[in-house]
């Protein structure tokens, strides 16, 4: 007698224990791997745990933290209250730092100590403050520019004034966090920054009165922020208020490091770990930019950039990449801090045919230098000038040969088939080999960065020459010796000056 087999009895369906066994193996594998990284977080927090009870100890400009604006205070007030409030900050500040300073902090290479030779007031003039500069007679057109992480408004004075000779009023915030004591970027970050830059658009459009242009300058961190600006506009469908835009170093990409950074300041939970919260702890002997980092202004800049990201994925997919003013750009070949590469990649070859154009300063090919270059970190720029299927003009300004040490200027316009090439009247410094990311705003006699005297210097960092053993300064040799000035500053002024409507 036939009988109905249970349902226990019944054949699995086809191939179902292998897809359970496939099932688990992968549960398994995501296990081992969560398991993996939890135990790789422990080991890289104790690892920063231990290390931030060595080192150098957190002195009153690393624990002061400024009173600023919040970015709803920002974003309710104006121009002129963004003022009054960075001046009432700047007065606390200072009383408590002269509370706070023993008097071994006291020294001629203490930019906080008001008799040093680095402080901002021996330079005859506080240019880590917001400022504005008046053309004379009436003005033909408003510049906003932008500083960079860690900066001051000062690494945008050259530019700013040069606009100001042709006529324009410049409009140069100072970024909250910036400018006062690095422990302002422990607190300050994008909310702020986005918020500062938006007030002060609004103080340009009410300069121009919807009759002058406007221009935007954004150097490294402040280019991104002058870009997300734009992107976000057009995203919501603003009516355009920038009418050509300037970048300088601008962090379209930065270290993958940033995007995990926040996690190397959680042992300052506790207080006896407070330091992990610092990248880098050191002298503060730089009027006008901070020496010391904190971990919160890695990950925030990180955060700048996976924004501009996002909101330029938006606008592509609405298709409105064409709505973005014409931009130039200004980018050393080889930089630390941002991805070099990624500004052509992920920003220029993105853009529609608008006039824009990306301006690439080489490396220094001499045949002495060129046998010490790492040719993966240079080499990527001696083919981007055979395309010409590019939508913006490319520059690539370098040497003329490795013989001849003589500057030119190879330039590939839109559609055209042939590389122009102009003599830029300066030699590549033989001391030189390459431009850096710090370097671009700063001329050579620049009172501070540069290294050719200008009757205005009192210490010049980038005339610096400091000799002796290794592991001996608190300061690495590497940090002393990187480029603080533009030898083809002039070129770059006059290329934005061409952009600039003579009337």
């Amino acid at each position: 007698m036939a009988t109905t087999p249970d349902d226990d009895d019944l054949d699995p369906l086809p191939g179902s224990s292998l897809v359970s066994r496939l099932l688990g193996v992968a549960g398994t594998l995501l296990r081992k791997s969560l398991v993996l990284v939890a135990l790789l977080v422990l080991v890289v927090v104790g690892v920063r745990a231990c290390q931030s009870t060595r080192g150098p100890p957190l002195q009153p400009w690393h624990t002061i933290v400024p009173d600023e604006l919040s970015a709803s205070a920002i974003t309710a007030g104006n121009w002129q209250s963004y003022v009054t409030a960075e001046q009432r900050m700047y007065e606390q500040l200072r009383r408590k730092l002269a509370s706070a300073m023993e008097p071994d902090d006291r020294t001629l290479l203490n930019r906080y100590y008001a008799a040093s030779l680095t402080s901002p007031e021996a330079f005859g003039h506080d240019w880590n403050r917001s400022f504005v500069l008046e053309p004379k007679g009436t003005p033909k057109g408003v510049v906003v520019l932008v500083h960079g992480l860690t900066d001051s408004p000062y690494s945008m004075r050259s530019v700013a004034e040069m606009y100001r000779s042709h006529g324009f009023t410049a409009i140069v915030p100072r970024m909250p966090g910036h400018g006062t004591v690095p422990a302002g970027l422990a607190k300050e970050g994008r909310r702020e920054w986005h918020a500062a830059l938006e007030m002060t658009m609004a103080e340009a459009r009410r300069r121009s009165a919807g009759r002058l242009p406007i221009h935007l300058v954004g150097y490294s961190n402040g280019a991104a922020l002058a870009m997300h600006y734009v992107m976000a506009r057009i995203e919501r469908g603003d009516k355009r208020d920038v009418d050509r835009i300037v970048l300088m170093s601008p962090m379209i990409e930065v270290n993958r490091f940033a995007r995990f950074a926040g996690i190397a300041g959680w042992p300052a939970f506790f207080t006896r770990f407070a330091r992990s919260a610092w990248l880098d702890v050191l002298p503060e002997f730089n009027a006008f930019k901070y020496n010391s980092f904190p971990v919160r202004a890695a990950r925030e800049s990180y955060l700048v950039t996976d924004e501009l990201r996002v909101v330029m994925d938006e606008v592509a997919a609405q298709r409105r990449l064409d709505q973005v003013p014409p931009i130039l750009a200004f980018q050393s070949a080889v930089d630390d801090t941002v991805g070099a590469r990624a500004v052509m990649t992920r920003l220029f070859d993105r853009l529609a045919a608008n006039g824009s154009e990306l301006v690439l300063f080489d490396v220094n090919r001499s045949r002495v230098i060129a046998p010490v270059l790492r040719t993966r970190s240079t080499d990527w720029v001696g083919d981007v000038l055979q395309d010409p299927a590019r939508r913006y003009t490319l520059t690539v300004v370098g040497a003329a040969s490795s013989e001849d040490a003589a500057v030119v200027a190879r330039m590939r316009e839109v559609g055209s088939s042939v590389v122009k090439q102009q003599p830029v009247g300066v030699r590549y410094p033989d001391d030189v080999y390459s431009l850096s990311h710090i370097g671009l705003p700063f001329a050579q006699d620049d009172a501070l960065y540069g290294n050719v005297p200008s009757g205005r210097a009192i210490v010049q960092l980038g005339a610096l020459a400091v000799r002796g053993e290794r592991n001996v300064l608190v300061v690495s040799q590497d940090s002393l010796s990187r480029l603080s000035f533009n030898p083809f500053h002039a070129y770059m002024l006059a290329r934005i000056a061409e952009k600039i409507p003579a009337k």
